[in-house]
């Protein structure tokens, strides 16, 4: 009987280790629906701006800058350009020449990225990443993710992009980072799912908001700039969180 009831108990051990553990509570930030947001990449960062969250240029900002954001009770988010090359970066020599494609029209120094290429853009992301948290940045808005819709100079798919996309998702939550979604409208509804918040420039000049109704439906927040406009008025049920900027993203803003 003891021998037997020793039997049992090995068993249900062996079961129980077997067994996956129930998911742990995410580590990362899970921004809300209508906070409102700065986001600024050129001249003096303005810390004074009444805003719950910020967007701010990662390799630009300090980690002594990214604490005084927190001290006065805000979130910030770590700008990284994620699927083109800019030739200005300390990092701009880890990437390989044939993972660089076209020149992006209208910004100078700027190619855009073969992002098939995993194997090489994933460890310099990753490295990219790692610094944003260790300055203490509580999510990453990594830009251009939408070069297969753009003359790349690859023959990049949707579903290509889509893996990537995905990647960079990932990537940023193991590092205890939210992700959020720039660019690629077209997948939203099938990316929605791997990102937090999304972060969009002049859906109201392209009348594209509606692509992001998921987001929003989703209860994850979409931060929305419109450029030089008189206003943004974007529709009431989509509750994205607006705001104006100059082109040069500087300190000013306005809300609407």
């Amino acid at each position: 009987m003891r021998r037997t009831l020793a039997v049992v108990l090995v068993f249900v051990a062996v079961l129980a280790s077997a067994v996956p553990a129930r998911a742990a509570t995410p580590a990362w930030w899970h921004p809300a629906v209508g906070l409102s947001w700065q986001i600024q990449f050129s001249g003096k960062l303005d810390t004074s701006v009444a805003a719950a969250v910020y967007d701010i240029d990662g390799a630009d900002s300090t980690k002594a800058q990214v604490a005084a954001l927190h001290k006065a009770g805000r979130k910030v988010i770590c700008y990284v350009d994620a699927g083109s090359y800019e030739d200005w970066r300390a990092d701009a020599a880890k990437f390989p020449a044939d993972v660089r494609g076209k020149a992006m029209d209208g910004w100078a120094g700027e190619q855009w990225l073969d992002v098939r290429r995993w194997d090489a853009l994933g460890p310099i992301l990753a490295a990219r990443f790692a610094d944003c948290k260790a300055k203490g940045f509580d999510a990453v808005d990594p830009d251009n993710m939408d070069g297969y819709a753009n003359d790349s100079g690859f023959p990049l798919t949707a579903a290509d992009q889509l893996a990537f996309n995905q990647r960079v998702a990932a990537l940023a939550h193991s590092l205890g980072l939210a992700a959020g979604l720039k660019n690629d409208l077209e997948q939203v509804s099938a990316l929605q799912p791997y990102f937090d918040f999304a972060v969009n420039e002049q859906c109201v000049k392209y009348r594209e908001c509606g692509l992001l109704a998921p987001f929003t439906s989703a209860k994850k927040p979409v931060f929305h700039v419109e450029y030089g406009a008189a206003q943004c008025p974007t529709p009431s049920g989509l509750r994205f969180s607006n705001v104006r900027k100059r082109m040069a993203l500087d300190a000013y803003r306005a809300a609407c």
